[in-house]
């Protein structure tokens, strides 16, 4: 278990410096940061698309723990307030590891999974939506819910199509806090 976990730390640091030039990652080059031998890699992750992706989606799982775990920050901030703050980070997290998060959205965009990372932030941002709208019925909810991380994927993915359709700088953080409360109000009604 010890290679395994030294394969994934050394992928995972290759993957921050490459950006989203992943294929120039090799596995001679995890291997040789890893310290260990080449038949490793296809040993406990099968090939390098699949050591990619688990470790794309193992730097996301402790990000949406995280984000979970924020809750007990947030007590004294309205439902509305927690929303806002919880979309900030979430954004401010796809922007700031722009490679990891395109995969990662990709990634369940294309191979949806009961338990993938849009669908653990999904869970997440449900009880903070039927909060800021208890006046709604459960299908509604999770209507509202859905659009708002459908936009927010949107928002990232295509941030310099919406940037100039929008006239807004989304690479800029004040700019993204701005338009994400406005989407706040546009999909809430509130």
């Amino acid at each position: 278990m010890e290679n395994k976990e030294a394969i994934i730390q050394a992928t995972i640091e290759l993957i921050e410096e490459n950006g989203e030039h992943l294929e120039e990652i090799t596995v001679r080059e995890i291997c040789k940061r890893a310290g260990v031998g080449l038949g490793l890699v296809n040993y406990h992750f099968g090939n390098k698309n699949k050591l990619i992706e688990q470790c794309v989606e193992h730097m996301i799982n402790g990000t949406v723990e995280r984000f979970q775990n924020i809750r007990q920050k947030t007590d004294r901030l309205t439902s509305f307030e927690k929303l806002e703050y919880l979309g900030n980070m979430t954004l401010d997290f796809l922007f700031e590891h722009y490679a990891i998060s395109k995969i990662s959205v990709l990634t369940d965009m294309q191979t949806p999974k009961d338990n993938d990372n849009t669908n653990r932030t999904y869970t997440a941002y449900l009880p903070l939506v039927a909060a800021c709208r208890p006046d709604l019925d459960e299908s509604s909810i999770r209507r509202k819910t859905f659009c708002l991380i459908t936009v927010m994927q949107q928002m990232f993915l295509r941030y310099d199509t919406v940037s100039k359709l929008m006239d807004i700088d989304l690479t800029k953080k004040e700019n993204r806090k701005a338009w994400h409360t406005q989407i706040l109000h546009d999909i809430l009604e509130v």
